[in-house]
């Protein structure tokens, strides 16, 4: 579990992360360098949720051997796959990054939620949806690694 103190009373525990695959955790079919470390450093406080469509059909190949779950979801309703994801596990004890159109109500629902500008850009309705921002999918780990970065961005 990780537990986030926002001053000046407000308090996340978080137990999952769920994190959108294609143009988030990967970009161009790999994972963008620096994500598995960080993923291995964040294994033992959350459970890690990969959830994709895997459109090329890569996802167990350039996931293999990591921390996460592998969640395959339909093409179609993606949006509503994702979301459908964090009510089972629990919102409010969820945490979620994304950037694309299909993680706006993932990123909506979330406890705590990062919206990735990474190199495939980012969705403004993703934008919306995020109460915070990355420029990558490694600032936005970083963002659960350093904790009190989100209580920084996040305070009253």
């Amino acid at each position: 579990m990780l537990v986030i103190q926002i001053p000046p009373d407000r308090n996340l525990r978080l137990e999952h992360l769920c994190i959108d695959l294609n143009g988030t955790l990967a970009f161009n079919r790999e994972l963008v360098p620096g994500a598995a470390e960080r993923l291995w450093l964040l294994k033992d406080k959350l459970d890690i949720h990969v959830i994709t469509a895997d459109t090329f059909g890569n996802a167990a190949v350039i996931l293999k051997g990591l921390p996460v779950s592998v969640n395959v979801i339909p093409e179609s309703r993606q949006g509503e796959a994702k979301c459908d994801l964090v009510n089972k596990l629990g919102a409010e004890i969820t945490a979620g990054i994304g950037n694309g159109y299909n993680d706006r109500c993932m990123l909506a629902r979330c406890a705590l939620s990062v919206a990735v500008l990474g190199g495939e850009g980012c969705s403004k309705h993703a934008l919306e949806a995020a109460q915070i921002m990355a420029r990558s999918v490694t600032d936005a780990l970083d963002l659960l690694i350093h904790p009190e970065r989100i209580a920084a961005t996040l305070r009253d």
